[in-house]
């Protein structure tokens, strides 16, 4: 037996999946910019990964805003350097935290969600269905969820990174016994 099968073969298989997952974005893309468009269905995803998204991050970033107040705060009193928690939290939160937090949180409630639709669509063969209705299942079910996911993962790290520096405000003004007026002018 040849020893460099097994490892032919892993590299081969990754390399068709590989293939399979570009052909797929490139065609759900490619359906991204051609009619019909199903406007019923990308609103009804927009909630879906916006509105209902948004207590999840809402609150991943206001802790995080918390914690991250809190934590500058001890490494900076050592050094008499209280009054840059306000720009360490809010460049804290707008260049990275806020952004990550939000992507995590969507992609793992969402992502687990649109999968267990799709897949129980697949099991139960109402995709195959849309196929004989002569309706493109790329248009119909992957278009409105990408649409939906590139519009709305935006404006939840906006909102995020709101609540996540007003999380950093509350703990530094009612914790730790900053100005608030001072506070808000750093930020």
């Amino acid at each position: 037996m040849n020893p460099f099968r097994p490892i032919g073969k892993a590299v081969l298989g990754f390399l068709e999946a590989t293939g399979k997952l570009a052909i797929f974005t490139l065609r759900s893309l490619s359906h991204c910019l051609r009619p019909p468009f199903y406007f019923r269905l990308l609103g009804r995803q927009m909630i879906d990964i916006g509105y209902y998204s948004l207590p999840v991050v809402g609150m991943t970033t206001l802790f995080a805003g918390m914690a991250l107040g809190l934590q500058t705060f001890a490494g900076f009193s050592r050094f008499s350097a209280e009054d840059a928690i306000a720009k360490v939290v809010a460049l804290g939160i707008t260049r990275e935290l806020g952004s990550v937090l939000a992507g995590l949180m969507v992609a793992g409630r969402v992502g687990a969600a649109m999968a267990a639709e799709l897949g129980t669509m697949r099991v139960t063969e109402q995709i195959d269905a849309l196929d004989t209705l002569s309706t493109n299942p790329y248009k119909y079910l992957v278009v409105p969820r990408i649409i939906a996911g590139l519009t709305m993962l935006p404006l939840l790290v906006f909102v995020g990174d709101i609540i996540g520096i007003f999380g950093g405000y509350i703990v530094s003004v009612y914790k730790l016994g900053f100005n608030p007026a001072i506070y808000l002018s750093q930020t």
